[in-house]
């Protein structure tokens, strides 16, 4: 039996217990648990089947928490430590517990720029190192400055992965196909582009692109449909929760409900022709980051809600209804800086505290 199946994680104390004010009839009990403290810039976890847990810290570091310890994990790929970019998403594959699969996304040096990449590669049987580490995708081309590099991975239903990435600071890019700059790409688990992905063979579009017009998605996940949504970061206002379509232009910087941060006007105002409305936006900017679409498996009464987690407002966001509406502040003071959001095996949801350095479980309190 390999390490991992030995393990089992230990939570370390009951943070806290909370009741907080909600619009719907049933009011939700639920307690705060601290998983792992001491981190340093953490950006993505990941909760595996046998209870430990993987983590990414920004500047390289990819974390296996279990039992025994805290092991770093050998074996990954150089990042580019730049600004917001680093060592950053980090999704166990659907069949890990069978073939110990896992995909990271990092920014990765190009020449004298960086630009978002992904991998794959198989966690070893000791957990201390990445086997078969092998690149899938690398965006064209890189360039400088340290900004927007999106950077979620979401595995699909068909098992093709989804992966977002910002306009790195250049706004028009994000209107240009010709570049991967503020778009969601889609590749096989290969890296070879699905032959149904939107732009296949059309000139001067490049093939990965499965949707455009985004400014910065920090925050994907599937809804129980197996439908992609993400929530973006907007300018002064602005921040989206979009519902991503196959082939479709999400504006920015056309349309935006935001301003500049100088204060001047975004585009063309808030609509136009051909470029998607958000299910939801919020002004002013709440800087969401991590996204999940929960099952109902610990919480049936939250069954297909969306939550996403603010960094500028310390507060995770809970959102129901069509029209898409945020119904719930979870607020505490393990809640500071949340930067990614997701939903264990058992159905408990795990998210990271930036401003604590701490990775969190919210669990039924019972």
């Amino acid at each position: 039996m390999n390490i991992l199946a030995k393990t089992a994680l230990v939570l370390l104390a009951t943070a806290s217990t909370s009741l907080l004010p909600d619009v719907s009839q049933a009011q939700t009990r639920f307690k705060i648990e601290p998983v792992v403290t001491g981190l340093s810039e953490p950006w993505a976890v990941a909760p595996l089947p046998d209870g430990s847990i993987l983590i990414t810290q920004r500047s390289g570091e990819l974390i296996l928490q279990h039992l025994s310890g805290r092991i770093e994990v050998q074996g990954v790929p150089e990042v580019a430590d730049d600004g917001q970019g680093g060592l950053l998403d980090v999704t166990i594959a659907r069949d890990f517990a069978r073939t110990g699969a896992l995909f990271l996304t990092y920014a990765k040096r190009q020449g004298r720029g960086s630009g978002t990449a992904l991998v794959s590669a198989r966690l070893s049987d000791d957990g201390r190192r990445l086997e078969n580490v092998t690149e899938l995708f690398a965006m064209a081309p890189g360039s400088s400055g340290g900004r927007h590099f999106g950077s979620r991975v979401v595995e699909a239903p068909d098992g093709t992965l989804f992966l977002t990435i910002g306009d790195r600071g250049d706004r028009p890019s994000a209107q240009d196909r010709s570049v991967h700059n503020g778009s969601v790409i889609r590749v096989n688990r290969d890296g070879s582009v699905p032959r149904d992905n939107p732009f296949v063979a059309q000139a001067g579009i490049l093939p990965e692109i499965w949707s455009f017009g985004h400014r910065n998605a920090q925050g994907a996940g599937l809804d129980l449909a197996g439908n992609l949504w993400l929530s973006e970061h907007g300018a002064r206002g602005g921040d989206e929760v979009n519902l991503v379509r196959k082939g479709a232009n999400y504006g920015w910087p056309e349309i935006s409900y935001g301003r500049h941060y100088s204060g001047g006007k975004i585009g063309t105002g808030t609509a136009r022709d051909g470029m998607e409305q958000p299910e939801l936006y919020w002004d002013p900017s709440i800087a969401p980051s991590g996204l999940l679409v929960y099952s109902g498996a610990l919480f049936p009464e939250w069954k297909g809600d969306i939550f996403v987690g603010s960094l500028k407002f310390d507060y995770i966001a809970r959102l129901e209804g069509v029209p898409l509406t945020e119904v719930q502040q979870i607020q505490t003071d393990e809640t500071l800086r949340v930067r990614d959001i997701v939903e264990g095996p058992d159905g408990a949801i795990w998210f990271i505290s930036v401003g604590n350095d701490s990775v969190y479980r919210i669990t039924p309190a019972r």
